[in-house]
């Protein structure tokens, strides 16, 4: 039996340039914790979490999210320590804007 992963990772839904950045929704449980971005080619990348804070996050797209295309979306283990160590910056659950 695997172990469930406590983030998960799912499109926004939102309509985007050819050339534009492909946008996220990252959450804990239900409730949406941040928001996660990278460009077309998945070199530039960065997050926005729920109080409203901003990091650019370092390497590339593969290097926090697996998947996508035919694949389902997932968060690397990588990923998942990264926004574990982060947590806090989440408590008062605003929603990411848009």
């Amino acid at each position: 039996m695997q172990k469930a992963e406590r983030f998960t990772i799912r499109h926004t839904g939102t309509v985007r340039d050819p050339f534009g950045a492909y946008e996220y929704d990252i959450l804990d449980g239900a409730v949406v914790i941040a928001c996660y971005w990278h460009d077309y080619r998945g070199e530039d990348h960065g997050i926005r979490f729920a109080d409203g804070s901003d990091e650019v996050l370092p390497g590339r797209r593969s290097d926090f999210v697996q998947g996508g295309g035919p694949e389902p979306l997932a968060l690397s283990a990588v990923a998942d320590k990264w926004l574990v160590a982060r947590s806090s910056r989440w408590f008062h659950r605003n929603p990411c804007e848009r």
